[in-house]
This record gives C-alpha cells, sequence and structure tokens, in this order.
C-alpha cells in the first residue's frame, strides 16, 4: 500500500501533464492577446524622451510631473494631453505626438519648475537630460497638494501607499531616528506586535504571506526584533512601494502583500555623507562620485555605503536601568551599492548587504537570532524610441534560531537566487509592461511541536513565471488589467492569475477604485500556535514529499499550491485643497492553506505498519500527519484622513478587520486577527527656516487571540510499556490547552512625542538634533508570557532617547 503523499501526487500524473499543456498555450495566448500592442510600436510617431536629475546631487527624481503645452492661435499657452511621470529611475517618455513645437514643462514638489521649448519632427524623437533646481523657498501647500492631485487622478493607486525618505522623516523619531517599521505601523490595514518582536500583518496575511524587494532582490525578513527599525536606511529610500492587496501581475509568489523598496544611488556631485548617533546606536553613510559628469561624457559612477547598529544592550543597564531586566536588543545592518548611469536614462547597478539580529538572554525568551546576507545587481536599458528593458538578478540568504530554554530549539533557513527581466513599451498616455522572472531556494527546517513530534524538511524548489500589464486611459477611466502566469516547476503545477486595477474619475476631487485577481504561493508558515506573543517563524515549502492528509472535509486534496483572491473597492474625495479621505473596502479568500500540523500525536508509521491494526495508518489524518490543510477569509474597512498643509501634516487611520481560519476540526480567528486599528500623526514645523519640528503619535490595537492555559498536569511516558511501575516513574511537566485562540490578550496603544531641531553649518552641512519619548504614559503592553514559569514580559516602557545626526 503507498503512503498518502504518494497517492495524492501519483493520483494527478495525468494532471501535471496536462498543466505542461496548459502552461504551453496560456503563454501563446497571452503572447497573441498582446501581439497588436507591440506590433503598433513600429509606427511613425514623434517622441520627447528623457531622464530627470537633482542639480545639487545628481540623484535621479522619481514621480515628477511632465507634460507638453502649445499655443493657440491667440498666443495663449495651454498644456495637452501629452504628459507622464517620471519612473523610479526619474525616466520619462511621451510618443504619439503630433510634430510641432511645444513647450515642455516639469514640476515636482521642492523644485523650481523647469520650462524649455522643443521642435518635434516626424519619426523622430528628442532626448533630454534635465537638472532641476531645489527651490531657494519652500513651496506653499497648494501647490504641493496640486501635485500629488495630478499623480493621485492619474493613476489607479488602490491598495497601495507610496513612500518617501522625507515622509518617513515626519515620523517621532523614535530610538533618535524615523523609520520604515516606525512608518508602516500607522499604515491603514497594517496590525503590529507593538515594539518588540518587529513583526508586521497585513490585510490578514501572515508575514510568511507578505513579499519584500529590496531593488529586486527578495529579502525573508525586513524588521528587526525591536520594532522600532527596519533593516533599511531612511535616508537612502528613493521610495517605498507599499501593496496591502490587490497587487498587479508583476508581483507573484506571495498571496497577502508586496513591500518594494528602491534606494537611491550615491551623490554624483560631490563626497558627502551623515553620521548618526543617539542613546539607542548610531549609523553612517559615505557617498560620492567615482567619475563625475563633464563636457565630453554624461557617464557617472557612485558609490554609496550605509551601516546602522544597535548598542541598546550597553546602554540600557545605565540609561534606562528602570526597565524590568534588561534591553538586549543588538543588530548590524551593512549595504552598499555601486551605480553607473549612462546619463540618458540606462543604468547599472551592483550592491550588497548583510543584517545581522540578535537577542540575548531575555528574561522568558532566552536566545533569538537571525541573519540575512546577499548580493546582486540591477539593470535598465533604454532600448529605442518607446520602450525600456529593466531587470535584477540576486542572491539571498536567510536562517533563524529560537532557543527559548526548552529542549527544541527551533531553526529555519531559507536561501537562493532571483531573476527577473521586463520590457515597457508606451503608446501615449497607454503602457505596455510584461516580463519574466524566475526563483530557485532551498529551505531547512527543524521544529518540535507541543507534543514532542519532530517536524523538519530540507527541500529545493524552483518557480517560472511571466507577466503582462496594461495601463490604459479611458476618457474618465484608468484600467490596468493584467495577468501572471506562474509555474512551480517542483510541483509541476501551473497557475494562470488574472488581476485588474480600474479608477474612475468622478469628479476633479470625487474618484471611484477597484481592484482583484488570483494569487498563489508555496511557502508556508510554521510556528507553535500554543506560544503567546510568538517570534520564529519559519519558512517551509510546499512539496510532493509533504505529509499532507488525502483530504479536507471531504474533498480531495491534489496540490499543495495555497491560493487566494482578493477583491477590493475604494472612493477617494478631496474635501478641499489641503483635506483628502479615502477608504477601501477589502476581502481575501484564501481557499487552500497548508499549515504545520499543531495536533500531531502519532508518527505516520510506513507500509510495513500497515498490517497492524494499532497502527498509526488508523487513526484520523489530523493526528498523524505533520501538516494540514485549512480555509480562511480576511475582511475588513480601512479609512485614512490627510490634512497637508503649510507647517502642518495630519494623518488618520481606522482599521476594521476580521481573520477567520478553518482547519479540519475547527473555525477559529487566528494570533494575528486585530478588530480595531486606530493611528492618529501630527507634524507641525516652526520658525522661519522651519528649522524646528514637532510631532506626536498615538496607536491604539485591540487584543490578539491566544490560546489560554486549561491546566497543568504530570504527564507519565511509561517507557516500560506493560512493565513499567507508574508508581515509582516521575513523569514530566505538560500543559492541557483550552480551545485553539479562544482567549484576547489586553489591548495596546502608546503615545510617542518628539521634537527636532536643525543648525546650518555651512552649504552643505547641518546639524540636526532630536529628542523623543515612546510611551510616553508607560502603558503596559505584554509582549511575552512564559507558560512554564507564569512570568509576563511586557512591551517597552517609556523611553526618552537624545540623538544628534551630522550631515556634511
Amino acid at each position: 500500500m503507498m503512503t498518502n503523499t504518494l497517492h495524492i501526487f501519483k493520483h494527478n500524473d495525468k494532471q501535471h501533464r496536462n498543466g505542461h499543456q496548459l502552461w504551453r498555450r496560456a503563454t501563446v495566448l497571452l503572447f497573441l492577446f498582446f501581439l497588436p500592442f507591440l506590433s503598433s510600436n513600429i509606427h511613425a510617431q514623434c517622441t520627447v524622451k528623457g531622464v530627470l536629475f537633482d542639480e545639487n546631487n545628481g540623484e535621479a527624481i522619481p514621480f515628477a510631473n511632465v507634460v507638453l503645452f502649445e499655443r493657440d492661435p491667440s498666443g495663449v499657452e495651454k498644456q495637452t494631453p501629452h504628459g507622464c511621470a517620471t519612473d523610479i529611475n526619474g525616466f520619462f517618455l511621451i510618443n504619439k505626438v503630433k510634430e510641432g513645437t511645444y513647450t515642455l514643462k516639469v514640476r515636482y514638489v521642492g523644485y523650481e519648475e523647469y520650462s524649455e521649448e522643443i521642435t518635434l519632427q516626424k519619426n523622430r524623437s528628442v532626448t533630454k537630460t534635465i537638472h532641476l533646481k531645489p527651490a531657494a523657498q519652500m513651496l506653499k501647500a497648494v501647490e504641493i497638494t496640486d501635485s500629488k492631485k495630478e499623480e493621485r487622478q492619474m493613476q489607479t493607486q488602490v491598495s497601495v501607499q507610496k513612500i518617501t525618505s522625507s515622509q518617513i522623516q515626519q515620523m517621532p523619531s523614535i530610538g533618535g531616528t524615523a523609520d520604515l517599521a516606525q512608518y508602516m505601523q500607522v499604515l491603514p490595514g497594517v496590525s503590529s506586535t507593538g515594539d518588540q518582536g518587529g513583526q508586521l500583518y497585513i490585510r490578514g496575511g501572515s508575514m510568511i504571506q507578505n513579499l519584500c524587494l529590496l531593488d529586486g532582490m527578495v529579502v525573508y525578513n525586513p524588521f528587526h526584533s525591536i520594532g522600532l527599525y527596519s533593516i533599511f536606511e531612511t535616508d537612502v529610500i528613493l521610495n517605498a512601494n507599499i501593496y496591502t492587496g490587490g497587487f498587479g501581475a508583476e508581483y507573484g509568489g506571495r498571496m497577502s502583500s508586496v513591500m518594494d523598496i528602491s534606494t537611491r544611488d550615491g551623490n554624483k556631485r560631490h563626497h558627502s555623507g551623515k553620521l548618526g548617533i543617539n542613546t539607542f546606536g548610531a549609523s553612517l553613510i559615505l557617498e560620492g562620485p567615482l567619475k563625475r559628469e563633464s563636457a565630453t561624457s554624461k557617464t557617472t559612477i557612485s558609490y554609496l555605503v550605509t551601516a546602522k547598529n544597535s548598542y541598546l544592550s550597553k546602554t540600557s543597564d545605565i540609561l534606562y536601568s528602570y526597565v524590568d531586566g534588561s534591553l538586549p536588543f543588538d543588530f548590524l545592518d551593512l549595504y552598499g551599492k555601486l551605480s553607473f548611469n549612462s546619463g540618458s536614462g540606462s543604468k547599472i547597478n551592483f550592491f550588497g548587504f548583510r543584517f545581522d539580529d540578535k537577542v540575548t538572554q531575555y528574561q522568558a525568551i532566552a536566545d533569538y537570532h537571525w541573519q540575512n546576507y546577499g548580493a546582486g545587481t540591477n539593470f535598465m536599458l533604454v532600448t529605442g524610441a518607446s520602450a525600456i528593458l529593466d531587470g535584477s538578478v540576486a542572491y539571498s540568504k536567510y536562517n533563524i534560531t529560537l532557543d527559548d530554554g526548552s529542549a527544541y530549539p527551533k531553526y529555519s533557513e531559507i536561501g537562493g537566487f532571483n531573476a527577473n527581466m521586463q520590457f515597457t513599451n508606451f503608446f501615449g498616455a497607454n503602457k505596455l509592461k510584461y516580463g519574466l522572472s524566475i526563483e530557485g531556494y532551498t529551505t531547512d527546517y527543524q521544529f518540535v511541536n507541543s507534543y514532542g513530534k519532530h517536524i523538519s524538511q530540507h527541500e529545493p524548489s524552483t518557480n517560472l513565471s511571466i507577466f503582462a500589464t496594461y495601463n490604459l486611459h479611458l476618457g474618465r477611466w484608468i484600467i490596468d488589467p493584467g495577468v501572471r502566469l506562474m509555474y512551480y516547476a517542483t510541483l509541476s503545477s501551473p497557475n494562470i492569475e488574472p488581476r485588474i486595477a480600474a479608477k474612475y474619475n468622478i469628479s476633479p476631487d470625487l474618484r471611484l477604485k477597484l481592484a482583484g485577481g488570483f494569487y498563489s504561493q508555496i511557502f508556508l508558515d510554521a510556528r507553535s500556535d500554543n506560544d503567546i506573543v510568538n517570534l520564529f517563524n519559519g519558512f517551509l515549502t510546499g512539496s510532493a514529499d509533504l505529509n499532507l492528509p488525502s483530504s479536507f472535509r471531504g474533498d480531495d486534496i491534489t496540490s499543495c499550491v495555497q491560493k487566494a483572491k482578493h477583491a477590493v473597492i475604494g472612493i477617494e474625495y478631496d474635501i478641499t485643497d489641503h483635506i483628502t479621505l479615502n477608504a477601501e473596502f477589502y476581502y481575501k479568500g484564501f481557499d487552500q492553506i497548508l499549515n504545520a500540523n499543531r495536533n500531531k500525536i502519532y508518527d505516520d508509521g510506513n507500509t510495513s505498519d500497515y498490517a497492524s491494526p494499532s497502527s498509526p495508518y488508523y487513526k484520523p489524518e489530523y493526528l498523524r500527519k505533520d501538516y494540514i490543510i485549512e480555509q480562511g477569509i480576511a475582511t475588513g474597512l480601512d479609512f485614512s484622513a490627510r490634512v497637508d498643509l503649510e507647517r502642518l501634516y495630519l494623518w488618520a487611520t481606522y482599521s476594521l478587520g476580521f481573520v477567520q481560519r478553518t482547519d479540519e476540526l475547527q473555525t477559529y480567528n487566528p494570533h494575528y486577527d486585530r478588530r480595531h486599528t486606530v493611528n492618529l500623526l501630527s507634524t507641525y514645523a516652526l520658525g522661519e527656516q522651519r528649522e524646528w519640528e514637532l510631532s506626536a503619535r498615538w496607536t491604539f490595537g485591540s487584543g490578539f487571540p491566544f490560546t489560554q492555559t486549561q491546566g497543568v498536569f504530570e504527564q507519565l511516558l511509561f517507557p516500560g510499556a506493560l512493565v513499567s511501575d507508574y508508581t515509582r516513574e516521575n513523569g514530566e511537566y505538560a500543559m492541557h490547552y483550552a480551545d485553539l485562540y479562544q482567549g484576547r490578550l489586553p489591548s495596546y496603544h502608546r503615545l510617542d512625542l518628539g521634537v527636532k531641531r536643525k543648525f546650518s553649518l555651512g552649504a552643505r552641512s547641518v546639524l540636526e538634533l532630536s529628542l523623543s519619548a515612546t510611551n510616553v504614559y508607560s502603558r503596559q503592553n505584554i509582549f511575552y508570557f512564559n507558560r512554564a514559569t507564569f512570568e509576563r514580559v511586557n512591551q517597552l516602557p517609556i523611553l526618552v532617547c537624545f540623538g544628534a545626526t551630522l550631515t556634511f
């Protein structure tokens, strides 16, 4: 008799062969569908393209508005429908323009408006390299608002937050510096474990379902165990796109959310840096040109190096001795980047990183350590009059260990490469983007559940995918249809994943938007559901060797691929030029989720055991299989209100969420099901040059679910079987748990305050002093609870931090 695992996959061998045929047919259909768009690019047309740079440091300027104006017969200058926004590399391309004379205008927040007259001739393109001058004075709030409104009107922007370094720095500088981790915690739809733990859950998805990319490279854990810091240095973040759901076809391999982080290039004009030091840690940035732009060559070469570390384990004994226990949070983040830029849009970058996080002997947690390192390259090539090619190749490796004092330390490792290549073709206001990607990685996992049963895996996997999206402007409609073809080669499993996003501009101030699609992944989470606030999240891979049940609630299990579908509908409303409201309702349906079997108490055995009536084979599968099948839903409402005045910035968010899982035995709310989340953020600038900045943040989150302890008892093991003497035998300390996740932790809330003062020390030197406090009223928020010792560890109490940064 074969095992159930072999039964599942051999039984479906014919289906896998059909899957290969489906994959080939879908690829051909995808090519034929977009062929008219590709061929239409050969028609005669006028094109203007170029790149925007900052005049001071030579850095590319993304998301600037580039528009063509022309004069009517009476000589009045009017805006044409021809325009676009620069991409992440500062590149812009406007085509399908009639020949003639136009005025090219460029606008971006914080820079002087650029204007130049150009003449377009038939069948020819004009290439411009533009250096924008930083504005001598801050733009008025209405000018800033107009620029942002144009962007909202021209892009779908459903369930996405576009974050820049300057936005992150509006946060109170908790821990001496504002950080992406702190900013993400105030985004609608995001739930955090708090200021310790470093775990974020996005719209009902677990951490394993979130994709994180750094310059195109996969990063497996972007947050440190002290939840105030991410691995990213704030000052080098060019842009961060946070997709909380309904993301487009260019992303795949995860089924909940995407974090796409891009770093800027090093300074192309002069050598510079930034040194920061505070009571929590220190940071250093060094950058500069290795080859400057000259009159004979626009090519530049620049470098960028960052280092960031925490020495809180050393300073806490002196400065924060009142904290219960110590604060042994140590990390070291290193990142380097070398950029070659042609000056006309084409470029190539080489980068590498090493991120290390360690918690040593922290009260009830014991030792916790993870490390992530990698290297790669990304590039962009302007290939013709109306097309660009970009891509990346990278390798990264991540491992994590948790020794919680039990006899079974937990360990997980994942490492491998990812490569992608994509083309973008421009058709006037419309744009076609298509490409392919490949991933190869190996997971290594060791875990023991609460019943002492060992679960392990060492599994290599390969994923292939192709995608296409088309950005279409039809009057007031903006539509982004797309499709991704995923092929999980190890499983011989193809998946067709259609996606769509759309926006309808009801009026200049009111917009309706929607998005949806199908998603899949083969990574699965493995953690102890009995832990109260779990720190360990291991990586497992769905494979044909997984010890899965043969059915789920009466339906046969035919695949290890996990699948989900998203639906989002929302509305944007600009009440005034300075006040914007945004509301989104979302639904995520998880059709199949794999999870480590928390109920396993029997070994599954082998074929030789099946003849015995006492064989585990005859026990229910949910008591002997290593993994189980689940289904789930996540639904909710996210609301945000933004006030953006000249000196005052206010942001308020509220999220109502509901997450539910169903396994073979029960329906429950998982550990990250948070019903209510509220965030209030304010920033106010003072002084003639806005050299003072006051900031405040208050956050509230209702309690997470947890599994309660029903009782404790002595468990006898009967090592001698029938000859064991239970009257003399010493048993083991054991627990009896209540129903899964029926308890709720106390609610979490805290107030953070910050103040900054800038001092100009010269043309390019600025000293900034900061004073901040986290958890001002010292709320006792729970962090961890040890069931064996009944010790409770709280989150951070009030911590006051002083810091200084010198830009030179």
